[in-house]
């Protein structure tokens, strides 16, 4: 078993063993596909970054209590809680391409429908519409880049991949702070609805079809639920990507609101805030997926799911912009180390259930409810007690969720350490 600290080489050697390794990480006919995803992933979600830390500042203005807010962020996370898996075992079925087009064209024209949205409950709906386009579109996307990665390099591949959406959302609230400030919301949503249009354009065009896609589990007999509930080592997982997800939950519906009324920043700043955790996150998705493919990825989620932890509480205690920069960073790093363990575990069980497609729904699923729950939890918090005891709210959550994980991982089960 490879310690945690296996990498001791120097930064510079490091960044050379990544490149290195990328080389051969995805199949020279699965290249185009890799790519394609990639591109396509990233153009969406920087149009998502760009307006989901606006959503919660808008609301406040339109005189949205806490609950509303939550229910804003929790209404897109309720439809994909009960589609992910509908959408994900269809798609190990009927294959991937159909599904991500569909769910990018709905993304499309829920983007520009936003503009028409002028009070709270329009919002709700459109987030409800958006989250059932969403269930289509990244649990089939990660499947799909999962079944051609090689076996060995789950870890590396994943975060590769997962770097179009960190990368995204680093980007997106810069712009989006920048657009609001200096032009207006509807502005915002234009971008948004533009940029999916772009990533469907990619799809259709780029994407193989069906009958290319030779999916591991396309053809192969339905895995039934229960034997993934019931599988230890899938359930660990859910349960630290809920917590971890419950407390982004927090951050995104509530760190603008909480900068704003308590700070007073504007725009830009409230972006660079949202913008910071994801960014730190996102940098060490890849040299971490690196390690997880070599080292004890138990270590790493117990290690990055108490670096969290921590980032949780210190905005309660945050007197200064500055304050909520080393919070933010702190609960980034914490995601950086850990989520990489986290999918590479997902794709190697994924794998040996012939169930790529479910096993990953799973997890969105889990990340659907933490986002649902953090959100509620916090705007209750909010309109009940104080504003700022969302984020030990979000704290006792991921404290909780790294115990269970600890308590439910059979180190012996694992396919691969």
């Amino acid at each position: 078993m490879a310690p945690f600290y296996l990498v001791k080489t120097s930064l510079s050697q490091l960044a050379i063993k990544l490149f290195n390794n990328g080389k051969g990480i995805i199949p020279s006919n699965r290249k185009g596909v890799f790519l394609t995803l990639f591109f396509a992933i990233f153009t969406t979600v920087t149009g998502v970054g760009i307006v989901v830390p606006l959503l919660p500042v808008y609301a406040n203005e339109l005189g949205a209590t806490g609950i509303y807010v939550g229910m804003i962020f929790g209404s897109f996370s309720i439809s994909r809680i009960f589609l992910l898996p509908v959408f994900g075992r269809l798609s190990d079925q009927k294959g991937r391409k159909p599904f991500i087009v569909a769910g990018l064209a709905a993304y499309t024209l829920i983007s520009f429908a936003f503009i028409f949205s002028k009070n709270i409950e329009t919002l709700i709906i459109l987030r409800f519409i958006q989250g059932a386009g969403s269930a289509m579109i990244m649990p089939v996307v990660q499947a799909y880049v999962g079944e051609i990665t090689p076996e060995g390099s789950e870890g590396y591949s994943m975060g590769l991949f997962n770097l179009s959406m960190f990368l995204s959302l680093s980007l997106g609230p810069l712009i989006g702070g920048g657009i609001k400030d200096i032009w207006s919301l509807d502005a915002a949503f234009i971008c948004m609805g533009v940029l999916s249009c772009i990533g469907l354009l990619l799809c259709i065009f780029f994407l193989p079809p069906v009958f290319e896609e030779n999916t591991k589990t396309s053809k192969t007999k339905i895995v039934p639920w229960s034997n993934l509930l019931k599988d230890k080592g899938i359930i660990s997982l859910f349960v630290f990507r809920y917590a971890y997800t419950a407390c982004i939950g927090v951050i995104w519906c509530f760190l603008p609101i909480f900068a704003d009324t308590e700070f007073g920043l504007s725009g830009s700043l409230i972006g660079v805030l949202v913008m910071l955790g994801v960014f730190v996150s996102g940098f060490l998705s890849l040299p971490m997926g690196y390690v997880a493919d070599r080292a004890n990825k138990d270590l790493m989620i117990i290690f990055g799911g108490t670096l969290s932890t921590i980032g949780m509480l210190l905005p309660f205690f945050a007197s200064s912009f500055y304050d909520l920069v080393i919070a933010v960073s702190i609960f980034g790093i914490g995601g950086g180390i850990s989520m990489p363990a986290i999918m590479a575990y997902a794709v190697i069980k994924g794998d040996a259930k012939k169930a790529m497609g479910s096993v990953i729904s799973i997890l969105t699923v889990a990340h659907s409810m933490g986002m649902l729950t953090g959100s509620i939890v916090a705007g209750l918090a909010m309109d009940y007690l104080n504003l700022r005891l969302s984020f030990p709210c979000g704290t006792i959550i991921m404290i909780l969720g790294t115990f269970i994980f600890w308590i439910l991982t059979d180190k012996r089960s694992y396919i691969k350490k």
